[in-house]
């Protein structure tokens, strides 16, 4: 072959390349492995991920728009998977990914592994397994519109309310399709429209974690926006502000959320007077149609609640047939509950680790019999637990109740408890800053999850770091549930007679009056957050320079925030930490802990800021009150002054009148 033969033909194949290329439409998203990952050319690699990817979209009998196949042998096998989104048709669906697996092996030549997203499908390879497995947790790709909805903070609620209502849905689905969209109203000229969608291979909780990993990383690109992406290799999320997706193809669900309607305009009928007998017969009518409907709605609710109040009790009933546990098989588990065995000792009693027959490692909580906790308490914990489903709660797998035996069987955790770090000087050095954000956020997590999105609305009532469990990967997850109080969906307040909780984390109100609230937990949160960035105890006290005094630590951190030396409250092992991120964290905790209940933040807001970086916080009130006694006796006689004192300023307004004092003191129950 001539010289000139050899550089023509090489024309030819940079043009026939270029081609190709500009053939194919950009990706919205691209990204390739690193270069330790590449491959040569020519190598077995290479000739098995040819041979996939011309084969990729072969199977024409697959309509529901997930492909996912693998050749060649370890350790040159090629993975790969494409998914399409939920309203694509099958034609459409295969040409983007035709598109997808043409473009991007040219632009991540000799890499093992890539990964693009089109508007309409997304496509990957690698060297690694990745069917069913939710990986690169840490990996998000997220971008927004320049533009900003005309009213914020209410298209902010709608999205919210939109987004976790599509994750529960799409977590829900088939090995099919995990995919769900629909639209919220924030007001009557703001419509948000979502779509979120998972690999349809990935179980529930993956997808539901990916999701909800995806929808907490919207505040960091999209705040404020009207629409918004959060790219994930196993799972995307997208909004806007218009009907990006066909209706008739996904399962479509419409939120609207309450908003004021403008008062109507009435006009005065032309009849006049004249048409008053007719309106005095129309309205009698309706009258009677009204009475009638009523005494009908009210003996349909009756049945109806009658019917629940049965089905309820057989769900229950069904449920605790599928979690109750032999007793020989705990006893075996657990070598007799030996000391060996014992993990620790709680409110609740003594903790011992187990294995079950199947090899699964398990924790067995036993209820002891000198506990002031009992039957009661117990089955709160076992129907609570076992109906909630999130990563930041510890998870329920069992429980025992035969004879006098009450036992609680959950999933073991390794790390023991953010106690055991938190306040050990020669583990904290395990908590750098990274990680204590990590469980600062994942705490928050867990109670949204509690105050806002289970099927339940629950108030955990003692929250504390030894009820915080940490995972391999030192991953929070919420415990003890023996003292939660279930509220009703509409329910915001309640009053209790029997204070439970720890000393140094109840709110106020909580010790005062016994008002038990979403907020009662907001401040044991923010109580938490200051343990977990100082290292230090809420009990434990700071010498004030050149005075006698002694600060407990929330007044401690209190005092130099207003002296401007927020830093000087924060474990000396963290060095590796953002300041503005740690005096942020700081910020949020200090108007979680505020006096007046109002004041504090909901979960959801708490989890908004610490998500959002640019946004303004308010100011936090300054602590008046101090809820760390030394004893129980002491927190008595603190509320039964300031019930004398209510009760003395009654008398004051009604001196006129005679009254009797029926306030009784209530027992508490420090632990």
């Amino acid at each position: 072959m001539t010289t000139t033969a050899a550089i023509f033909l090489a024309l030819i194949s940079l043009i026939s390349h270029l081609l190709v290329l500009t053939a194919q439409p950009d990706f919205y998203f691209y990204t390739c492995s690193n270069e330790s990952a590449n491959y040569t050319k020519p190598s077995a690699y290479q000739t098995n991920l040819n041979t996939l990817l011309s084969n990729f979209t072969s199977d024409t009998k697959i309509d529901y728009g997930f492909y996912n196949s693998s050749y060649g042998e370890s350790p040159n096998t090629v993975n790969a998977l494409g998914m399409c989104r939920g309203d694509v048709k099958p034609d459409s669906c295969r040409n983007c990914l035709n598109n997808a697996k043409i473009l991007l092996p040219k632009l991540c030549p000799y890499q093992k592994e890539a990964f693009g997203y089109y508007d309409l499908c997304m496509f990957r390879y690698s060297s690694h397994q990745m069917f069913g497995i939710y990986q690169d947790h840490d990996f998000y790709n997220c971008t927004s519109s320049d533009t900003n909805a005309a009213d914020a903070s209410k298209y902010n609620i709608a999205l919210e309310v939109l987004m976790q209502t599509l994750r529960d849905k799409a977590a829900d689905g088939d090995s099919y399709h995990k995919v769900a969209a629909a639209n919220a109203s924030a007001d009557q000229s703001q419509v948000v429209y979502g779509l979120v969608q998972c690999i349809p291979d990935l179980n529930r909780q993956d997808c539901f974690d990916c999701l909800e990993d995806s929808i907490f990383n919207i505040p960091k690109c999209c705040q404020n926006k009207v629409s918004g992406r959060v790219i994930k290799l196993s799972c995307n999320i997208r909004f806007e502000n218009f009907l990006f997706y066909d209706p008739t193809l996904v399962n479509l669900t419409k939120i609207t959320l309450p908003y004021t309607l403008p008062p109507s305009t009435n006009t005065t009928s032309p009849q006049g007077s004249s048409n008053k007998s007719t309106t005095t017969i129309v309205v009698v009518v309706l009258i009677g149609a009204i009475i009638a409907l009523l005494i009908a709605f009210f003996m349909i609710t009756r049945k109806k609640k009658t019917h629940e109040t049965t089905t309820k009790d057989d769900d229950e009933t069904k449920l605790a047939e599928i979690l109750q546990i032999n007793y020989n098989t705990i006893n075996l588990a657990t070598d007799n509950f030996s000391d060996a065995n014992k993990l620790g000792q709680g409110g609740f009693g003594p903790v011992y680790k187990g294995r079950l027959p199947d090899g699964q490692e398990v924790a067995v909580k036993m209820l002891s019999k000198h506990s002031r906790q009992g039957d009661l308490e117990f089955k709160t914990e076992v129907m609570l637990v076992a109906k909630l489903h999130h990563r930041n709660l510890v998870r329920l797998l069992g429980f025992c109740l035969e004879k006098t035996e009450r036992l609680l069987v959950y999933e073991f955790l390794a790390n023991k408890s953010l106690d055991f770090f938190l306040f050990d000087p020669n583990q904290q050095a395990f908590l750098n800053w990274i990680v204590r954000y990590k469980i600062i956020r994942g705490i928050a997590r867990g109670l949204l999850y509690l105050h806002q999105d289970s099927r339940l609305r629950i108030i955990h009532r003692d929250l504390k770091a030894s009820n915080i469990l940490l995972d391999d990967e030192l991953n929070p997850k919420i415990s003890d549930f023996g003292t939660a109080r279930l509220f009703k969906a509409d329910q915001t307040r309640s009053n209790t007679n029997r204070i439970v909780g720890t000393r140094g984390y109840m709110a106020p109100e909580y010790v005062l009056y016994g008002q038990c609230s979403v907020k009662s937990d907001v401040y044991s949160f923010g109580v938490l957050v200051l343990e977990i960035i100082s290292g230090k105890k809420n009990s434990c006290t700071f010498h004030v320079e050149n005075t006698q005094h002694h600060l407990d630590l929330l007044s401690f951190v209190w005092k130099n925030w207003k002296e401007g030396t927020t830093l000087n409250i924060v474990d000396p092992v963290i060095s590796n930490g953002s300041r503005n991120d740690i005096i942020r964290c700081i910020h949020i905790a200090l108007l979680c802990v505020q006096e007046n209940a109002a004041d504090r933040p909901t979960m959801a807001s708490v989890s908004f800021m610490l998500n959002s970086f640019s946004s303004s916080l308010p100011v936090p009130s300054e602590r008046r009150f101090l809820v760390n006694y030394s004893s129980s006796s002491e927190m008595m006689t603190l509320r039964h002054n300031s019930l004398e004192a209510t009760r003395a300023s009654e008398q004051g307004r009604n001196s006129n009148q005679s009254s009797q004092n029926d306030l009784s003191i209530t027992e508490l129950y420090p632990r």
